[in-house]
């Protein structure tokens, strides 16, 4: 016969725990159903933290340039001085198998002398600074025990000196890495923003930026073509008018495409001046202008605290510059860079 039991009934506390955790649970659903949802950002907001995101990927662009360009010469530094220290060993080669000569010499006609025997050795310093032996050799001996002395210290103190810049060398490319990474990042956080706006909202802002470019090519044309200056400062200008509409790309300068200072580099290199490439050392160049008022047309102009960013004067406060991704080498008002001009140079 089967055994019937009763099922045994949950405790007074088990009960009342799940009651509450159910409670729970309906209550966190409700405010879930009824909390607003999160708000878009409006075209503006976005608008307003993509020029961000490009002005740090402008600052980073000019580091990671800076890196470039100092990677690059150390390069050719480093090259010069391992093929200076090539030489210098074959040299220093010479140098002791003439000693060598010179001791067989006197060994084949048993003139030979002991201390004839440090000649060979590789610290002919502890040779010299024993005085007293060197009236037991030739003046030929001397003077060629005193060129691999000679030799031997310039070959220990170019070796130092390129170990020396191999380690920079390679700091430089972890600089240099580090700003690549850094600029992509930055491009790719304001293109996710930009990916929240709708093709409408694009299309608007697009039509804004052109509306603005616009209207900063009538002031700064208005009343005719502006008249680039005589000289350098002239031709560089006319250079940077030749590329207007030319897309900008970080790290490029040119011919068809340009970053802010890869931009003012090239026009000047136009004009037969070659300019440092970074706007920083640009900044640096030539005679300091504080004054807007004092500008000339072709004077360089710089912004931000930083430095990191470069155009050309265009006259009646209006620059030619490359202004930052997705847009084109195109006049535009200081008044709307974004920061404050710090000064010009006249090249």
């Amino acid at each position: 016969m089967a055994s019937h039991r009763r099922a045994k009934q949950p405790s007074r506390t088990r009960v009342t725990v799940l009651t509450t955790a159910a409670a729970a649970a309906v209550a966190m659903s409700s405010q879930a159903a009824n909390a607003a949802p999160s708000e878009k950002p409006s075209k503006d907001e976005v608008q307003s933290k993509v020029d961000k995101l490009y002005e740090e990927a402008e600052a980073a662009t000019e580091k990671f340039v800076g890196a470039r360009e100092k990677s690059e010469k150390l390069e050719k530094q480093i090259d010069t001085l391992q093929d200076n220290v090539a030489r210098g060993q074959e040299e220093l080669n010479e140098l002791r198998d003439g000693l060598g000569l010179m001791a067989n010499s006197q060994y084949r006609t048993g003139a030979i002398d002991p201390s004839v025997q440090l000649f060979l050795s590789s610290d002919p310093d502890t040779y010299l600074d024993k005085a007293s032996a060197m009236d037991q050799l030739s003046s030929q001996q001397v003077e060629t025990l005193k060129k691999v002395q000679e030799k031997q210290r310039a070959l220990a103190q170019q070796r130092e000196e390129a170990t020396g810049k191999l380690q920079d060398l390679a700091d430089t490319r972890e600089t240099l890495k580090q700003k690549k990474d850094e600029v992509k990042a930055k491009l790719a956080k304001a293109q996710k923003l930009l990916n929240t706006l709708t093709a409408a909202e694009k299309a608007a802002l697009a039509a804004e930026d052109e509306r603005a470019s616009r209207a900063a090519e009538r002031d700064a044309i208005g009343g005719g073509p502006i008249k680039p200056g005589s000289g350098r400062a002239g031709s560089a200008f006319s250079a940077a008018q030749g590329r207007l509409g030319s897309p900008y790309v970080y790290g490029a300068s040119g011919p068809s495409s340009f970053d802010c200072s890869g931009l003012t580099s090239w026009a000047y290199a136009q004009a037969g001046v070659s300019i440092p490439r970074t706007s920083e050392a640009q900044a640096q160049y030539g005679t300091r202008i504080n004054s807007v008022s004092d500008l000339q047309v072709g004077d360089l102009v710089f912004f931000f605290s930083d430095l990191h960013h470069v155009g050309l004067y265009a006259g009646k406060g209006q620059i030619i510059h490359a202004p930052r991704t997705g847009t084109v080498v195109r006049y535009e008002s200081m008044n709307t860079i974004g920061g404050p001009f710090m000064w010009g140079v006249r090249v």
